[in-house]
């Protein structure tokens, strides 16, 4: 196992680490090690955002009208898309100005 040594700790830092440690019957240097298991750790899997609001509005009162097929309507819309031959960007023509997938 590795060893590392930190120096220059704020005496209000060690302090509250000492009283963290306390509070969780641990010595500082276990407490450290927790505090470093959880904060650089394994890094935590990818978030689905549209699952999260689903679960989020999952009960509520025309909740299926916000997220209610959403993954279905923009699979359709990327067919439609795809079909047609249309990108995301295209090449700007002079005098056209685009801000993410709209141009004018």
């Amino acid at each position: 196992m590795a060893s590392i040594t930190i120096r220059n700790l704020d005496d209000t830092l060690k302090r509250r680490l000492r009283i963290r440690a306390a509070e969780h019957g641990r010595s500082m240097e276990e407490e450290a090690r927790e505090i470093l298991r959880l904060v650089v750790g394994e890094p935590a899997p990818p978030v689905n955002i549209a699952a999260a609001i689903r679960a989020r509005v999952t009960g509520f009162e025309g909740a299926d009208l916000l997220v209610g097929g959403i993954d279905q309507r923009m699979d359709a819309l990327r067919e439609h898309r795809r079909a047609a031959g249309v990108q995301r960007r295209d090449a700007l023509g002079e005098g056209d100005h685009a801000v993410g997938a709209f141009r004018w």
